[in-house]
Order: C-alpha cells, then structure tokens, then sequence
C-alpha cells in the first residue's frame, strides 16, 4: 500500500469537515429563507385583500364593478402586461398579481385580466390554495366579508417566486462552489506551515551526526511536538547509552579474561616444559581451576552487563563481603603468587553482611586487588581490612608502591587511564569498573595515602542497607 501523506491526509479532513458543516448549514439556510419569502409572500396576499376590503367597505361594491350593461364581467386593463407587450427587456411582478372580487351568489364583479380564467371559489375552499389557470401556477388567498357578502381573492402567479427561490440558489450554491476550493487551497497552504516543525525536525534528524549525543533543539517548537522531542531525546539518549555501555562491555571483556588466561597459559607452559609427573599434574590442576575461573569471570561479567543495563530479574540479596573477598582471593593465587607481592587479608567479623549483587561486588574486589598488585614491586605487600560499621562497610585496599599523587587521583577512574608505575599491560579499565560498581551499590570510594608511608589507600564505603 502507498504510503499517504500526513499532510494530504490534514488537508483533506478538514475540507472534508467543512463540506460536511457548510453545506447542510447552507441548505437549512436556503430552507429558511424559503420559508421566510413564502411567508412574505403569503401575508402580501393577505394584506393585498384586505386593503380591497376596505376599499369596499367604503365606495360600495356597485362603485368597483367591472360589468358591462349585459351583466358580462369587464376586467380591469392591467397596464403593466401591455407595456410587458411593448418592451422584452422591462420586468415588473405587477403581471404577476391580481385579484378577483365576487359577490354574495358567487358571480365574479371585478377582475384583473390576468386572474380572469381562475376558477370561481368554493365555500370550502382554505384561505391559501395553490391553482393552475392557463400555463402559469397561481398561489391564491381568498377571503370572505361576510358583512359586504363578497368573496375577494388575490392572486400570485409562482414566476415570482421561483425567481427569488433560484437567486437564492445562486446566493447560497456560489459561495460554497467557488469558496469550497478555494478554502481547500488555503487549508492546504495553512498544513503546510502547521507542519514546517515536523519538516524541521527531519532535517535535525538527517544532518545529526552519528554518535552525537547532543540534543535534538527546534527553536520555537509548539507545544505539541515539545513531548515527541522530549521522548526523541531520550531515545536517543538510551541508544547511546546502549551502544557505550557494548563498548565499555567489550573493552571490560578483554580486561576481565586477561588474568585467567595469563593463569591457564602460565599453568599449561609449566607442564609442558617440566619432566616430573607430579609438578605436571599439579600445573595441569591448576590450568583446570583456571578454566572454571575463566568461565566463572564471563558468567560475572555477563551479570554485571545486564546489571548496568537496567535488566536485572531479581532485587538485591544480602551478600557477605567476606565470603565473596574470600572467593575473589582463591580465584588469584596464581597471580598473587607469580607476583611475588604479600597479600594479608584481615577482617573484623566473620561475616559482613550488605545489600547489592555479587557479580559487582567481586568485580570491585578483584580489580582493586589486582590493580594493588601491578603497581607494588616484588618482595611488596598488600592488605585487603573488611570492617562494618553502624550504617555502611568499610573495605579498603592498601599497597606499599609507589602511590598516586593527590592532584592526579581524579582522573584514575577515567576509562583507560593507566599509571606509568604500573607492571603488565593492563588495559586501564580496572577502576572504571570498581567506580561502576560502586555506583550500582551506592557507594563511595575514596584514594587516600598509605599508612605505610609509601603507596595508596582505596577505601570503598557501602551501605549496609536494610
């Protein structure tokens, strides 16, 4: 099916509108106007007889009469109809009307000559009656003096009024068979610049830049299109955010395999390159705890993707801090140990209970410990304190290496930022993550110096919740 256009479709609904609204207007003007005229008419009629009444009433029936010395009826010579004669181009009603004036035994005394041939009234007959005498409709109005003992009538043929009925016709008819199209070109031009906003807006759209994050912004937007901008906005802001959250995912992904795929290779080279069958078998062990590690970490980090993305199926649950800190510290012997960096994991309470995922959880744990273990030489030391407080749990990493300078803390949490006293080729993505992960929680996360005097201080704040 062709698509329509929105513009097309405004134009021809309300053209549609108007017809459907104008033209029975119109019509029950032109029926009221009709009616009004007949009316007019009608008492024209009525008034017309009653001024021959009087008349009579005053100079007697004897002083009107039209009846030659036989008794046969002399009609009244109307003049109009000869000068009518004379001249095609004059016009006048005046041959239009007449009267007949009859007496008490119903024979006619008076007549103009052009109602002569209406037929005598019956004593049944209504006040108004339509007749037809010759070629013409006549529209009559009788009326009886009872006092006199006469029966005047007074006549109108229907010319005239079939010619105000078709001037009104052109009254009315005209205006809406020029109006109506010309009203559908000015309703076509008047869409047109109702819809220039929406004409607008799809060249913002065109000329957008891919990638943009700036807002779509019509100067003068009517208020109609402000909540279609408002949601365009935000779609676009989700679909950004959408597509930085891949990449962040991808660039997360290569970051969070390194390490056990730096084990399992670490583990497979030794096997092979040893002849003892039992260090063999226990590099080949722990090239398999490496491989549950690894399908471990992208199961995790699948979970935290769908955690930032909004899409999480369940509610926080309560999560022991020293249990996943325990867990996250199994999961890097391999490193710790190849590091040669002595990590002393100290905490307050068995059990340190908070509210949040353990996806996340694990992945602030293990970057921070790892990121404290790329920058502290060998022969270092590293101490992961698990403390709880009235309100929130307190989980700091401290290092001996060489620190951060306070002016440059800020920007460490900057995507891809690397320090230069940091050992491996690590990807700068470690306290990125430990940031998001906080935020998920809701935590704080603060770098302040070592107390072994050298080094740095990661303290993480979270919220014990309900």
């Amino acid at each position: 099916m062709k698509p329509t256009s929105l513009r097309a479709r405004l134009r021809w609904l309300i053209v549609i509108v108007l017809v459907a609204v104008l033209v029975p207007l119109g019509v029950l003007s032109f029926q009221r106007t009709i009616k009004e005229v007949d009316e007019l008419m009608d008492g024209r009629l009525a008034e017309s007889a009653r001024t021959l009444e009087v008349l009579i009433q005053h100079t007697g029936i004897s002083s009107l009469s039209g009846q030659d010395g036989q008794g046969g009826l002399v009609p009244v010579p109307n003049e109009t109809a000869i000068k009518l004669a004379r001249s095609k181009h004059a016009y006048t009603y005046e041959a239009e009307v007449g009267f007949q004036v009859f007496d008490s035994l119903g024979h006619p005394t008076l007549a103009t000559a052009n109602v002569i041939d209406l037929p005598a009234p019956h004593p049944g007959d209504a006040d108004f009656q339509d007749l037809h005498a010759g070629q013409y409709n006549w529209r009559v109005y009788t009326l009886r003096d009872v006092a006199e003992g006469v029966t005047i009538r007074t006549a109108e043929r229907y010319d005239s009024r079939n010619g105000i009925l078709h001037a009104l016709w052109l009254d009315h008819g005209v205006p809406l068979v020029i109006g109506l199209p010309l009203l559908a070109l000015l309703v076509g031009w008047a869409v047109k610049r109702g819809l220039q906003p929406l004409a607008s807006l799809a060249q913002a759209l065109s000329s957008r830049e891919p990638g943009s994050r700036k807002p779509i912004h019509l100067d003068q937007a009517p208020l109609e299109l402000q909540p279609v901008l408002a949601a365009l906005n935000g779609q676009l802001e989700r679909q950004e955010d959408a597509l930085e959250r891949e990449r962040r995912f991808s660039a997360d992904v290569a970051h969070e395999l390194r390490t056990p795929l730096a084990s399992i290779m670490i583990n497979l080279e030794s096997a092979i390159a040893t002849s003892n069958l039992t260090e063999a078998q226990d590099s080949l062990a722990g090239a398999q705890h490496s491989v549950a590690a690894l399908a471990r970490r992208i199961e995790q980090l699948l979970a935290l993707a769908r955690l930032e993305a909004g899409v999480a199926s369940g509610q926080r649950t309560a999560i022991d801090l020293v249990e996943v800190a325990s867990d996250v510290i199994e999961e890097l012997t391999t490193i710790i140990a190849d590091s040669g960096v002595q990590l002393d994991f100290m905490q307050q309470s068995p059990h340190v209970i908070v509210q949040g995922y353990e996806a996340a959880l694990a992945a602030l744990l293990r970057n921070l410990i790892e990121n404290a273990l790329r920058h502290v030489p060998r022969g270092g030391q590293v101490q992961l304190i698990i403390e709880q407080g009235a309100k929130e749990a307190m989980l700091d990493v401290i290092d001996d290496g060489p620190g951060i300078p306070a002016e440059q803390r800020a920007a460490v949490f900057a995507r891809f930022h690397r320090e230069k006293s940091s050992r491996g080729d690590g990807y700068g993505l470690g306290l990125s993550i430990v940031q998001r992960a906080a935020e998920l929680h809701g935590a704080s996360i603060e770098l302040l110096d070592s107390p072994f005097g050298t080094g740095l201080r990661v303290r993480v704040a979270i919220p014990l919740g309900e």
